[in-house]
């Protein structure tokens, strides 16, 4: 039995964990009835954290001058119940696969003045133009455009200060907005691409990561520390190190990192929905005219985002997501355009692909039966999440219940009398 600080009983609970295999996720039963004096609602409202950005959080860049991008906009606005304030129409032609700068510098202001004070990030609904001169359209968006985010020769180049970060609100936080495109050799293609990124939603695919160690040694650099993300995603995910050219006819790929100028045997392949797969390589991101493979390639072949460079990058890390960073935030509950962007410590040569809102990994809460509920929380570490209570929504909250998670799936399933009333505050 719980008290508040007041003295007065609150709440009781019972506790238990059942630990199963991960492909039968454990299942925790926390039952637990509210008894608390009548508070202001007429039902308690549960409050879950936010692990990720929201259609709220996303404006809709739509160049008006293109036809596919229209469609998009207006497909993805719908799929995805964008406010209509954060839909941003601009005019330029289109078809050609570089923006001048003066152009883009004209384009950037027109976007910065229609966007909405509280966007966080960008879906680009257009596949060309993907460049501004050394930059990619989603890094120049991102930062405007700057030549410190690129290098004429093999050099480093300025840092994003999002990367690894655990910000939630990137515009508030470090005054930039990622961005992802929706981008597709035609409508049906970019159409499929969203379709999937809903789908994943909260879906907790038990797909592999293959992390694929390939005979090319120059595109092979990030196999240096697939050993490591091995072991810090243990329990997490499953894992695959292969050591060949490219996998085929798998049915549960979640994951994909590689090093290759073409990718071979893609259509073999079964992409779980939301998965992240991408190759290094020089011109990856050249996303309709390059003379190694496209990351469009991943995208018809069933991934939902990906990523590559639009310019000769040179084989530097810290151009190309780092695969455990990427992993590690997407287990966390964040969407893809967060756990990419995350994922690159110097993103200014690349451009992110695919559907930015796609969360696979986020928490869902669900009432099972009337005042019956079942709550599904990934996590990429052991964590505790707090069970909380209080008669406003801003608080205090006083505690009720603790209960510990383990690294991957948890459910938790609890029941909340009839007569309770307020708000329930679940942290971890």
């Amino acid at each position: 039995m719980l008290y508040n600080s007041q003295g007065k009983y609150l709440i009781e609970c019972t506790l238990k964990i059942c630990l199963k295999p991960r492909a039968q996720p454990s299942l925790v039963i926390l039952a637990m009835l509210l008894l608390a004096p009548a508070f202001a609602l007429a039902k308690p409202e549960i409050l879950l954290p936010r692990t990720g950005l929201t259609a709220e959080d996303v404006a809709v860049i739509i160049n008006d001058a293109d036809t596919q991008s229209a469609e998009v906009g207006e497909y993805y606005q719908k799929a995805r119940h964008i406010p209509l304030a954060n839909m941003i129409h601009v005019r330029f032609a289109s078809g050609n696969h570089e923006l001048a700068k003066e152009d883009f510098i004209k384009l950037k202001a027109e976007i910065d003045r229609q966007t909405p004070a509280q966007v966080q990030a960008y879906a680009v609904t257009w596949t060309n133009p993907y460049r501004v001169g050394c930059m990619s359209i989603t890094s120049a968006l991102a930062f405007g455009f700057d030549e410190k985010y690129c290098s004429a020769t093999c050099k480093p180049t300025k840092a994003s200060p999002y990367f690894n970060s655990a910000s939630l609100y990137p515009a508030k936080k470090f005054k930039m907005r990622p961005a992802m495109m929706l981008a597709g050799t035609d409508f049906a293609q970019v159409k499929q691409l969203i379709d999937r990124g809903v789908a994943a939603d909260h879906t907790f695919p038990s797909g592999r990561a293959y992390l694929l160690s390939t005979p090319d040694v120059t595109r092979n650099v990030r196999s240096v520390n697939f050993a490591k993300t091995a072991k810090a995603m243990k329990g997490v995910f499953p894992i695959e190190i292969v050591k060949a050219t490219a996998i085929s006819e798998r049915k549960d790929v979640l994951f994909y990192f590689t090093g290759l100028p073409q990718v071979p045997q893609l259509e073999t392949l079964q992409f779980q929905p939301g998965a992240l797969a991408d190759h290094l390589t020089s011109l990856g991101g050249q996303l309709t005219d390059s003379t190694q493979m496209s990351v469009l390639r991943w995208l018809e072949a069933g991934a939902t985002a990906s990523y590559g460079t639009v310019v000769e990058p040179c084989n530097y890390l810290q151009k190309f997501p780092l695969p455990l960073v990427a992993m590690f935030y997407y287990a966390k509950g964040a969407s893809a355009i967060e756990a990419y962007w995350k994922s690159v410590v110097w993103p200014g040569e690349g451009i992110f692909v695919g559907e930015p809102l796609a969360k696979p990994f986020a928490p869902l809460l669900r009432e099972v039966a009337p005042g019956q509920y079942e709550l599904s929380i990934f996590v990429p570490h052991e964590n505790v999440v707090n069970v909380e209570s209080a008669t406003s929504g801003k608080g205090p909250f006083s505690p009720v219940a603790q209960q510990a998670l383990h690294r991957g799936l948890n459910v938790m399933r609890f029941g909340i009398a009839e007569s309770a009333e307020g708000f329930l505050r679940l942290r971890w």
